[in-house]
């Protein structure tokens, strides 16, 4: 079983509301739509192969 890094993130609180109701919209936490962001930002700048961030979400 594949373990994900814990890291710290401080947001502006109306960054984070605007997150908060984006990812409820979504039906998502917001931990995961933070990593559904930045998973879509990195593959669209080619920073991750769309295979890559397959084999990661099935683990």
């Amino acid at each position: 079983m594949s373990r994900k890094k814990q890291y710290p993130l401080r947001l502006d609180p109306i960054v984070y509301e605007a997150l908060e109701r984006w990812a409820a919209d979504e039906f998502r936490s917001v931990n995961a739509h933070i990593e559904f962001l930045l998973r879509d930002a990195l593959r669209r700048a080619g920073r991750l192969k769309p295979d890559d961030a397959r084999r990661r979400e099935q683990s």
